[in-house]
């Protein structure tokens, strides 16, 4: 049969091939990375043969029997529990509690916790110290991908869930390239897949997160995986949120609320549970209620308004998204003739936790007007409602379940677009 043989330079950690070679990847950027091999290409004539097409409707239908947790919030952003042969990618920041939070949800379920990073002796002095029952966890430090699909395989248990942790850690000797590479991430998560999906086992990875707030590793790892988790929180606060940004089986839209305490993650049911409960009316403070998926939550949004002696004016944001608070500063600014120009604005959602939803549009707006003007606000009144670039305040998602739950949970007034229909009518409910 006759074949081709040509050199060329591979890149050991992303399997970028070249002609020639290079000091630096221009693929990954990474250095003195590149090895001489040898590329063989056959050429023979082999016959086709057409795909095989079946009728859609003529498949038996799935099972979709959901193994659930019995941990409400965790199995509410799944959407129901986990689902034969799922897998799921869960990330976020180094010390927000990935691991702490698997070790908590799984503790009712067969679970073999494959671990690159700490030992059997880390895992287990953790599970002791949040009281998590392990009679039914197994625990192995090896990192190669096919002893943990062996593993896995030939357990004398029933597994329920497998889970490596992390992704980064895995490799396969037959994969160029060193562990964490684009290239070995990507083959050994597919090998994981294809065992998740014959094996009908869920497999549970779980990704570091670059300085950028992206899961590291190649963007493929995402589109692989049926399911993608973000645990959100800051590190100082105690609150953490559990977000889907991918979910093939389920809604994005729930969130899942858990309060780190001494005791591990626990969960949050109240949806008053950020508010600061104890004070009067106070200034720069103003209470927003937003709907995350199926549930109502209240924040408290915290604006400081004050002179400026810099020729650019400080804007320093948390939990808001940074552009959109530049663009209602400039509402106000145009709509209410404010010179914000000249003072520095501080605005943050208290508690360490974030929104991005429109309907904290008036809050953030309410807050900074009461700042400004030192208007003091009471906490028992609620803000919710879409701010346009015209200063139309607009209503938003769900807003009927917002102000019902509102005024089920003791708040009034409840200011909405069914009270101010502009930014100008707001201004001056907020001065009476």
């Amino acid at each position: 049969m006759p074949y081709m043989a040509k050199m060329m330079y591979q890149c050991r950690e992303c399997g970028y091939k070249s002609s020639s070679w290079f000091g630096k990847c221009p693929e990954c950027g990474a250095w003195d990375s590149f090895e001489k091999v040898e590329e063989v290409s056959v050429k023979s004539k082999t016959s086709v043969q057409n795909a095989e097409v079946i009728k859609l409707s003529s498949i038996s239908s799935v099972s979709t029997n959901r193994k659930v947790t019995e941990n409400f919030e965790f199995d509410r952003v799944l959407g129901g529990g986990f689902l034969p042969g799922e897998v799921i990618l869960l990330a976020g920041e180094p010390g927000v509690g990935k691991s702490t939070l698997l070790l908590e949800v799984l503790q009712k379920l067969s679970v073999l916790y494959v671990s690159g990073e700490e030992s059997a002796t880390q895992i287990k002095h953790r599970a002791e110290r949040l009281k998590v029952n392990t009679d039914s966890f197994y625990f192995s430090s090896n990192t190669q991908v096919e002893s943990i699909i062996g593993a896995s395989s030939e357990s004398k248990t029933n597994l329920d869930v497998v889970v490596v942790d992390s992704i980064q850690m895995v490799y396969s000797p037959d994969v160029p390239g060193t562990p964490g590479g684009a290239t070995q991430i990507r083959e050994v998560t597919s090998q994981l897949v294809d065992f998740a999906k014959s094996a009908n086992i869920p497999v549970i990875l779980i990704g570091h997160i670059t300085k950028e707030g992206n899961i590291a590793g190649p963007k493929t790892l995402e589109h692989l995986v049926d399911c993608v988790l973000y645990l959100e929180g800051e590190r100082f606060s105690s609150f953490r949120i559990l977000r889907a940004n991918k979910n093939r089986f389920g809604t994005t839209d729930e969130i899942g609320v858990f309060e780190m305490n001494e005791d591990g993650l626990k969960e949050v049911k109240d949806p008053t549970q950020f508010l600061k409960t104890e004070g009067g009316a106070t200034v720069g403070k103003a209470i927003v209620g937003v709907v995350e998926g199926s549930r109502s939550i209240f924040f408290e949004i915290q604006s400081l308004v004050v002179s400026s002696y810099l020729p650019s004016p400080r804007r320093v944001v948390s939990g808001l998204e940074y552009n959109k608070v530049l663009l209602l500063l400039a509402v106000l600014q145009k709509n209410l003739k404010l010179p914000l120009d000249k003072y520095d604005v501080y605005v943050s959602v208290a508690g360490g936790v974030s929104t991005k939803s429109t309907a904290s549009d008036l809050g953030v707006a309410s807050s900074i007007i009461s700042s400004f003007k030192s208007i003091p606000i009471s906490p028992k009144t609620s803000f919710t409602g879409e701010v346009s670039l015209l200063g139309e305040v607009r209503s938003v998602y769900q807003q009927k379940k917002v102000l019902s739950d509102a005024k089920r949970y003791g708040f009034s007034p409840i200011i909405s677009s069914e009270i101010v229909k502009s930014i100008h009518e707001l201004s001056m409910k907020l001065g009476k």
